[in-house]
């Protein structure tokens, strides 16, 4: 089985929130985009949250817009082993260097974990960050259907307080 690894973080200067997903599920990989997957709510959560049609917007459009709200994307893994596209079933799991990351991010106010795999992995790492809100999100997933989008909504929106 090979190895699937993160795309490269999507950061700068302006960061106030960074949501980390778990790793790139297979139409991800296969794009080359971050939560390309048609059913993958991401897009519309996000967009929900600063009141912007994300999901109607170009990739590289839906990235600038990210940019200009200070919201930044990563992953909590930086490579593992997984066959399709499921949390359950990583294996081999290295770490991306989040301390590292979150460093050099001076506006951080909030890392957001995009499901329970992403906090299980990323929150080990940031046990000595201080100052930066730590907040678990439901994934955006369409894995994850426990959830309707509107109650997922309501908690994606508590990221609006940290981009003010």
């Amino acid at each position: 089985m090979d190895r699937k690894s993160s795309f490269a973080p999507l950061v700068d200067d302006r960061t106030r929130v960074l949501i980390l997903g778990s790793l790139p599920g297979e139409a991800s990989l296969a794009a080359a985009r971050y939560y390309a997957h048609p059913r993958n709510q991401f897009w519309r959560l996000v967009g929900a949250v600063i009141d912007v049609p994300l999901a109607d917007l170009e990739y590289e459009a839906r990235l600038e817009m990210l940019r200009t709200y200070g919201i930044g994307l990563w992953d909590s893994i930086g490579s593992a082993k997984r066959p399709g596209s499921l949390d359950a079933a990583i294996r081999d799991v290295r770490a991306n260097p989040l301390g590292a990351l979150t460093s050099g991010l001076p506006a951080l106010r909030c890392i957001a974990f995009n499901g329970a795999k992403s906090a299980a992995i990323g929150e080990a790492q940031l046990t000595a960050l201080t100052g930066v809100a730590l907040l678990r999100l439901p994934s955006s997933s369409p894995a994850h259907a426990a959830l309707t989008f509107d109650a997922k909504l309501a908690q994606w929106t508590n990221l609006r307080k940290f981009l003010h």
